[in-house]
Formats: structure tokens, sequence, C-alpha cells
């Protein structure tokens, strides 16, 4: 669901802070551009809305609209925790790796892409913790932003065990990452 589309309302019918609009119609932004930057990016700051109208700009150029992304979540199965814990685990990796995307531009920007793209998200199954950690360093190599979920030991599994990875991205980049893997 696109931010502007939350709560079924129309996003047309959805208000524009009017000093934003107007910096941005500085800027030589068409106002109707401008005011659906300023709904994508939740009327944050007019420097917000202006990134994303040209990075968004800038994506057109380059042709890449039809690129698909996708969120993975990868679990430990050498761990024993039950349905519920690994469904915490996975929320915890979801929501870690959706903070740090908000950490650089381009990777808002992909984040903004994920979710126009219909948000997949994939759950498959890892070895053990080297093996998470051996994938994660190939997403870091092919430049895919991680999270990798570090537990507490509360509960069901050791303080320290590393639990599920989280990743993202276009997803033939994520599919040489986890493609060989077996959903959960």
């Amino acid at each position: 669901m696109e931010p502007s589309q939350q709560g079924g309302t129309d996003p047309t019918a959805q208000e524009v802070n009017p000093v934003y609009l107007q910096q941005l119609r500085e800027l030589d932004i068409p106002e109707e551009a401008a005011k659906q930057a300023l709904l994508h990016t939740r009327n944050v700051s007019a420097e917000e809305a202006a990134m994303y109208y040209f990075n968004k700009l800038e994506n057109e150029e380059e042709g890449d609209d039809d690129l698909i992304f996708k969120m993975v979540f990868v679990v430990n199965m050498d761990l024993s925790m039950g349905v519920g814990k690994v469904a915490a685990q996975v929320g915890h990796a979801a929501v870690g790796l959706y903070q740090a995307l908000q950490e650089k531009n381009s990777w808002r920007e992909m984040a903004w892409k994920w979710d126009r793209t219909g948000a997949q998200k994939v759950v498959m199954q890892g070895s053990n913790m080297a093996h998470l950690l051996e994938l994660q360093a190939l997403a870091m190599s092919l430049s895919l932003p991680t999270y990798l979920v570090q537990d507490a030991g509360q509960t069901q599994v050791e303080p320290g065990s590393r639990t599920v990875l989280a990743l993202i991205g276009e997803e033939e980049l994520v599919t040489n990452v986890t493609g060989s893997l077996k959903l959960l």
C-alpha cells in the first residue's frame, strides 16, 4: 500500500503543506508532481519531497520502472524456535530492515519502489548462523541492505543468537543471494 493511501482515503483528498508546495514550485516542479511527492514523503519537508521527485525523474530516465523489488527473510533453522518465536523474529527483521532503509536516500527510494511494486516478502530457510553470515556478506557485496536479528535470549534461544537475516533489493540481485534456499 502506498503511504498516501493508508486508512482507505483518497490520496488526492489529502492535504499537502502549502509552504512546502510553494518551495517545490519555486524549484520549477509542476504542481501535481509536487503534491504527489509531498504525499509520498508524508509532508516531512520540501527537501524530502524534492529528493523524491528528482530521484523519480532520474529513475524514469534510466527506465527502471519495470524492476521488481523483494524483501527476503532467512530463518536460522539450526535454532529450536517455535512458530510464534519465528514469527516474532521475522517481525523484528522486517522492522529493523525498514528502519535501516531510512538511513540513506537511495535506500528510502528502494523502499518506495518495493512498496509500489507490491511489497513482496518471502521467508526462506537458512542452515545455521554461519550460513546467515555468509548470505549477509554476499548481499552486502552486491550493495543490498541487510539486517541481522540478534536475539536477547529471554525465551527459547541463547542470548546473542542470530535468528533471522533480512535483505531487500531488485529481485534479480536478491535471487542471486537466496535463490537456492527452500521456502519455510
